[in-house]
């Protein structure tokens, strides 16, 4: 066997333990998924809890109304919560709009909170800290400035969260609001159902453990009191958060019942650029936590440590690798004798991702038609094959604001 297939050979391996992994979450998500189905959604408790709803928000006057207006309509005791919008140095109409609103509801309990370059425009998790310090909730819940909740989302969270002390943490869905306007929002759609909340299904069924999103979750104010508040330096603030409540020994549940929709980019320009951010932001929760992994207090954590340091590291080099490979011995500059079952691995694995995505999204409501296949095969050789390009555009990045020692701001994903 020459060095070239040893290459290959590791590539592959590397591939199909991942594959294999995902495949396991999907279908642990699929069951957790029928059985939250048929389960009844903890009720409020006769004490119902005041919570603070924290929205974050940088130039969003094109959605903020709709949000807040969402928000005020939630079906939770409205003298028992309230909305802190932190209007974080923004240079468009949102300040006006948000005088508007609280003009025109005449609420109380809507607290609007203007920041300026000084005190404000560092970011999401500053924003994030400058709001928890006004905020009078015994719970906390997150919700970003596009979104629109369904009436019950708050209530779900605030019933699960409440019935289980051990839970730090519960977590709702969110839905592409805007999965219609282009193939790429189609695509996204199908990730987010897919790939986000079948995984996420999969980790709470199997490790009683899950990753906070950007929005609609719920938290202890005690958590974020003794973490001292969000991390300014992170820029994934939901996962980099996540793995500090697990250390804790908390644990994130995930109940899909509570549902947002959101609004996704339209625009190949604007969607590169939001998921370079990710990329960048778990590769600095990844970097930070890495002594974690030798740490025998922190075993809870270990799976979540792995699975992204596979995801970031060991699947971009193996796929780089692999497809450089079959080129090179396409092009005859390098020579491998196990090209042929490098091809016949490449083509199953296609056939499993197109079937289990199939699988996982006609679980959803609405989703269940046959396009859907065709978009997922056209996914496959193509959105997904530009993870790669964000995933290493992520590393250099981070490895480019280390140097430079750059500071943290907002990357505005634009609206619509």
């Amino acid at each position: 066997m020459t060095a070239v297939d040893i290459l290959m050979l590791i590539a592959v391996i590397s591939i199909w333990s991942l594959l294999l992994v995902n495949v396991v979450l999907i279908i642990a998500g699929y069951l957790y998924y029928i059985a939250n189905e048929k389960q009844e959604v903890p009720p409020l408790p006769e004490e119902v809890p005041f919570v603070s709803l924290m929205v974050p928000a940088h130039n969003e006057g094109k959605v903020i109304t709709q949000t807040v207006e969402a928000l005020l309509a939630l079906d939770y005791p409205q003298d028992r919560y309230e909305i802190i919008v932190i209007n974080d140095n923004s240079s468009d109409n949102s300040s006006e709009l948000l005088a508007k609103l609280q003009a025109k509801y005449n609420e109380r309990n809507l607290i609007v909170i203007n920041t300026d370059n000084i005190t404000g425009g560092k970011g999401k998790s500053n924003a994030l800290n400058i709001g928890f310090k006004q905020s009078r909730g015994e719970y906390i819940a997150i919700y970003d400035a596009d979104n629109t909740p369904e009436k019950t989302a708050l209530r779900y969270l605030v019933g699960e969260i409440t019935n289980d002390n051990t839970l730090g943490a519960v977590i709702g869905k969110f839905r592409t609001r805007n999965r219609n306007a282009s193939l790429l929002t189609r695509f996204i759609n199908i990730e987010t159902l897919s790939f986000q909340w079948m995984a996420q299904a999969g980790r709470w069924k199997l490790f009683k453990l899950c990753t906070i999103p950007g929005t609609n979750f719920i938290m202890r104010r005690e958590i974020i009191e003794h973490i001292g508040g969000w991390d300014v330096k992170a820029i994934a603030e939901d996962t980099e958060i996540s793995f500090r409540i697990y250390m804790m020994g908390y644990r994130i549940k995930f109940q899909p019942k509570s549902v947002t929709w959101e609004q996704e980019p339209q625009t190949l320009k604007v969607w590169f650029k939001q998921r370079t951010r990710w990329a960048k932001g778990n590769i600095y929760v990844i970097v930070k936590n890495l002594p974690l992994l030798f740490d025998r207090s922190a075993r809870r954590i270990h799976f979540d440590l792995l699975y992204f340091l596979s995801i970031y590291f060991l699947l971009l080099t193996s796929l780089i690798m692999s497809d450089a490979l079959l080129i090179l011995h396409a092009l005859g500059l390098v020579n491998t004798t196990i090209a042929g079952l490098s091809s016949f691995l490449w083509l199953l694995a296609v056939i499993l991702f197109v079937t289990g995505t199939f699988v996982t999204v006609i679980t959803e409501k609405g989703e269940m038609r046959l396009s859907n296949l065709w978009i997922i095969m056209l996914m496959y050789i193509s959105y997904c094959q530009l993870w790669m390009v964000v995933a290493a555009n992520g590393l250099y990045n981070y490895f480019k604001d280390l140097i430079f020692k750059r500071e943290v701001k907002w990357y505005k994903t634009e609206r619509y």
